[in-house]
């Protein structure tokens, strides 16, 4: 496959040679600095700016057809190189002509130019108003500052260390391998002809060093940067260049902030279209690559090329999609055994004992589930919810949700070591970040108090203890209040559910008058939704004052408090409905002639019949599905929707007849920036989504598998967003996942005790264990099948006489309906004793028992549970024993290189020093 690597060089008019460079590094790039401010034809005067060509297509392929044409002229027309064809583009600055800030953009262009970047400016196709400020580091600035940055360049090809087979083992692969003969080759691989050969991939690295540069791999200075680092050191650059006499004036972001500059991106490598087959003419440039291999809707079963899109938008973007990754190939046991759990729901339907009864009880009148408008109802009415419910709740269910517990805790612990190996992988195991600047708010609002910082040496702004701690406990209110605002929103569909129940009852349709509750159910969970969004925007504004407010120090314990407060407000909002639904609906509405009322006025809602599990699930499923749905349109539609509104302008004002020939520079331009916050939707996104699968998913069990294939559409959605849809984002390098591994770590702690509560409480799986062995036919035989559960349904329903209604819960109907007289008596979910005993209405010896057992289960799942989990996690370290081998003979292996290549170079120079006849006795060795 050919490769899309540019030909041309674009060096000084001064030659030297490479090995009487790097004795004098420091003079000559500081007589480089010099001359390049001097000589540089880029100035930044908008007289000598390039106009730009309204270039059709066809006069391109005119161009193209008459061949003969070198390489600078092929690289002029792609949009990727200067006008003379030879430059590389490594970053792109944006502004308007009209913008006032212009004598900081002087000073910062003139310090650019000092800094030895060359300059090229460009008007827009589009509009005149707008200025391309191209910038192009030249081989000496890039080994310059690549020394400084400790950026890794490969040096040396691996010698890959294969460890010590058993002979059991290798009977044990011998036997493997003669049975995959029989299967698919790999179907999920990508074809390793179609990707390049990353050569860093397979070579020891080593911070770059211009004092030793023999010892680097060293094909083509032009392409010895890949194009994401370029990027990445000219954008370090940027950052540290001032734009005003003062030593606060420095940095790019800052005239961004203050809007002299309007944009500043690197550029894609091209197009991500082509006219030929990558089966037959290769891939044009890597973003065509990443599209046909990895943002194409064709591989979506494929692995990802995680290497090739490390390559191109570096480490912390290749982490997400790692994990991501990662998260949804562990979600395919979950799935199958949520599935599994489901179908023995399906499958055991027919024998379950407690569904029989609830369908055969003709006899066994319910009383109202509201005040007077609902009417009495047969049980065996609720026959399909008791079926629905069973599908859900079943034998199966407490297997599933200790098994999603301990699949929480192998995920992050196999995650570990996952991220082990892709950081040996990329070098990532003894990066470190560099000491972060402080952000210009902080150092605004703190100048006039300064303090010697412990690891640079020099002064710097400071905050007070008592200051920090005043705006800490100002910013927790406010969490607080949110929190609050949260609750009222649940206590306002609280009140729409106890309201909406009664006049779905008195509906004039019977199909929404027999199923009052599942229609309450239903739109209070849409309801619900529409507020979940609504709060989500005032949220983000809110997180951003409280972050604001408290004054973080840095970028990144910015991000981090950001996100943390983000992830508790979209926690709790999206959640809260359904901690009600799970933990307090139908808990505490009394019972018949002694209903809670709210404000007392509305009696509380009352579970079905067939218990309060199946609004569980709808809350589940449909806030699943809605949120899921919901943020893919806004992740993809939202994009594709404005750059196509941006082409439809361009087509209106240059005319739909002429097909327009845009630089790179102008289509990224138009094309949206990544998100403010980075990756942080993203994260959030599918951290949303695990809480969702793990922590109700005992009420639940397809949620991994709406998860599975959500994922599935995710991982290309989010890369066709990142290829064709996003400006390119700068290449930065991180080690992890970040505050997101604690997150999730806290997610799966709270979905043990969460699993424990809805198994115990909201589901029937105790109330039916204690009858089957205290109360049912098989009482003390130890058994517990479902010959055991016959008059289970009767021995649940407590009796109530129709009389002892309080006069605004009596019902209209009086019952005759049924029978033909008036009811006498009704039935009710609890254990409660009948109306003629001693203490009428009063709890029974079996609810006493019921509640020892739930609470001795919730005891017993939570320590079993923690006691596997922290287990696991012992058991698993976080390092392979391979990788920690192979790290260990690597570093052995590069002293030993390091050691031997400097032995040899100062042998040559000791022979080179006889042949001058300059010999030296006292030298070594």
């Amino acid at each position: 496959m050919r490769k899309y690597e540019p030909k041309g060089r674009c060096f000084l008019s001064i030659a030297f040679k490479t090995q009487d460079f790097y004795p004098l590094a420091k003079d000559v790039n500081i007589l480089f600095d010099e001359l390049e401010a001097v000589s540089s034809p880029c100035k930044d005067d908008d007289s000598l700016l390039h106009p730009g060509n309204l270039t059709s297509t066809s006069d391109d392929a005119s161009r193209l057809e008459a061949g003969g044409e070198t390489v600078p002229e092929r690289n002029k027309l792609n949009g990727l190189y200067f006008r003379d064809g030879k430059c590389r583009i490594d970053y792109i600055l944006v502004y308007r002509k009209s913008n006032p800030q212009i004598e900081k953009r002087e000073v910062f262009e003139r310090n650019i130019r000092a800094e030895g970047l060359q300059m090229e400016k460009e008007s827009s196709l589009i509009n005149s108003d707008i200025i391309f400020v191209k910038l192009h580091a030249p081989w000496e600035v890039l080994g310059r500052y690549a020394e400084q940055m400790n950026v890794r360049m490969p040096f040396r090809r691996k010698i890959y260390y294969l460890p010590r087979r058993y002979k059991f083992m290798s009977r044990i692969d011998k036997q493997i391998s003669r049975f995959r003969r029989w299967l698919p080759k790999k179907p999920m691989r990508l074809d390793k002809e179609t990707l390049p050969d990353l050569e860093e991939n397979d070579c020891y690295t080593a911070p770059f060093s211009q004092q030793r540069i023999h010892h680097f791999i060293i094909h083509n200075k032009e392409t010895f940067f890949n194009n994401a680092t370029r990027s990445r050191i000219v954008h370090h650059i940027l950052q540290r260049i001032k734009y005003e006499e003062g030593k606060n004036k420095i940095g790019l972001n800052r005239l961004l902030t203050n809007g002299s500059y309007e944009a500043a991106f690197p550029l894609h490598e091209g197009s991500y279209r082509s006219k030929n087959s990558i089966r037959t003419h290769g891939a044009e440039n890597h973003r065509h690559l990443l599209y046909e291999c990895w943002a194409s809707w064709g591989v979506w079963y494929k692995y990802q090329p995680l290497d090739l899109v490390r390559r191109y938008f570096g480490e912390k973007i290749g982490l997400y999609f790692a994990w991501l990754g990662w998260y949804t190939g562990m979600l395919f046991p979950a799935a199958f055994i949520g599935l599994f759990v489901f179908l023995y729901g399906v499958t055991t339907l027919d024998h379950c004992q407690v569904s029989k009864e609830v369908c055969q009880a003709t006899d066994i009148i319910m009383c109202p589930v509201c005040d007077k408008y609902c009417p009495f109802m047969r049980l065996s009415d609720s026959c399909v919810y008791a079926k629905v419910t069973h599908l859900f709740d079943n034998g199966a269910t407490v297997f599933f949700a200790v098994f999603m517990a301990v699949w929480a805790t192998v995920f992050l612990e196999f995650w570990k070591r996952r991220r082990a190996v892709i950081a040996y992988d990329w070098d990532l195991i003894d990066w470190e970040e560099e000491e972060e600047e402080i952000r210009p708010q902080f150092e605004a609002k703190y100048s006039k108090k300064e303090r010697m910082n412990p690891i640079s040496g020099k002064p710097e702004p400071y905050q007070a203890f008592t200051d920090k701690c005043s705006r800490l406990i100002v910013s927790a209110s406010g969490i607080f209040f949110m929190i609050c605002v949260v609750i009222a929103a649940v206590f306002g569909i609280v009140i729409y559910r106890v309201v909406t129940v009664s006049t779905f009852a008195a509906f004039k349709w019977a199909l929404i008058r027999n199923n009052s509750q599942v229609a309450t159910t239903g739109t209070a969970v849409c309801i619900n939704f529409c507020i979940i969004m609504l709060l989500n925007v005032l949220y983000e504004k809110v997180a951003l004052l409280l972050t604001n407010l408290e004054q973080p120090r840095t970028e990144s314990e910015w991000e981090n408090s950001f996100t943390l407060k983000m992830f508790l407000f979209q926690f709790v909002n999206l959640n809260s409905s359904t901690f009600y639904i799970a933990f307090f609906l139908g808990r505490f509405t009394g019972h018949p002639g002694a209903y809670l009322r709210l404000i007392n006025r509305w009696r509380l809602e009352e579970c079905h019949p067939s218990g309060c599990l199946i609004d569980l699930c709808m809350q589940m499923g449909i806030i699943m599905v809605l949120k899921q749905t919901w943020n893919n349109f806004m992740e993809l539609g939202y994009p594709l929707i404005q750059n196509w509104w941006t082409r439809r302008k361009v087509r209106q004002e240059h005319g739909p007849e002429r097909k327009i020939s845009f630089p790179q520079w102008e289509k990224d331009y138009n094309l949206q920036p990544m998100n403010a916050y980075g990756l942080f939707d993203e994260y959030l996104e599918m951290i949303l989504q695990f809480g969702f699968t793990t922590i109700f998913v005992a009420a639940f069990p397809l949620a991994p598998l709406l998860a599975l294939l959500n994922n599935i559409i995710e991982i290309r959605l989010d890369a066709y967003k990142f290829v064709t849809q996003w400006r390119r984002p700068l290449a930065s390098r991180a080690k992890d996942i970040g505050i997101w591994y604690g997150i999730l770590e806290g997610i799966g702690i709270l979905s043990v005790i969460t699993n424990a509560f809805v198994i115990a409480i909201t589901s029937d799986f105790i109330p039916r264990l204690v009858y089957a062995y205290k109360y049912g036919p098989c009482a003390g035989q130890g058994e517990a099948g479902q010959k055991c559960m016959v008059g289970y349904v009767n021995a649940s329903l407590s009796v109530f006489r129709i009389s002892d209604f309080e006069n605004r819960s009596e019902p209209e109907s009086d019952g005759s309906e049924f029978s033909g007289t008036p009811l006498k008596y009704c039935r009710y979910r609890d254990y409660r004793d009948p109306p003629h005993s001693l203490v009428p209405y009063g709890y029974t010896l079996q609810f006493w028992h019921v509640l020892a057992a739930r609470l001795a289960f919730i005891i017993v799942f939570e320590h079993l549970v923690f006691c596997i989990k922290h287990l696991i996690s012992y058991l698993i370290p976080d390092l392979p024993k391979d990788l920690r081998d192979r790290m260990r003979r690597e570093k052995y292996l590069i002293q030993e290189m390091m050691y031997e290549a400097e032995l040899e170079r100062l042998q040559k120079e000791r022979k080179e020093r006889k042949k001058n006849g300059k010999v030296h006795h006292n030298e070594w060795p």
